[in-house]
């Protein structure tokens, strides 16, 4: 149950690098593009698989955000992920970062999708 616990940690530690590091302009531009959306991703309350369809609905969360950030950490060059490291683990003393605009243009981009979905629906 330890080695679970750490592994936790150690992804959302890996999550705030990532944020970090899409700040930061050391970092390619599709670099920031793919860690942005895995922070998008793991940040954001609407899955692929929704949580409540039994075993399913976990697996995107245990399978999808490790890989994502596992590509996503590769593709930053390491002395970013150094400084970003250093800085995450202050952040994991603190709250989570909240970015308002990030978290309302998520939204809004969900709105347009099921938008389109149900007009497609109805069409057909």
């Amino acid at each position: 149950m330890n080695r679970i616990k750490m592994w936790a940690k150690q992804l959302k530690q890996h999550i705030f690098v990532l944020y970090l590091a899409c700040k930061s302009e050391n970092v390619p531009w599709y670099a920031k593009f793919f860690a942005g959306c895995v922070v998008a991703y793991a940040f954001s309350p609407i899955d692929l698989i929704p949580d409540f369809i039994p075993i399913l609905g976990y697996l995107d969360d245990l399978i999808l955000i490790p890989i994502g950030i596992l590509l996503a950490l590769k593709l930053i060059p390491e002395h970013v992920l150094v400084a970003c490291e250093a800085e995450a683990q202050e952040m994991m003393k603190k709250e989570k970062p909240k970015n308002w605009f990030v978290g309302t243009l998520i939204l809004l981009i969900w709105a347009f999708v099921c938008i389109w979905v149900v007009q497609s629906l109805i069409r057909k």
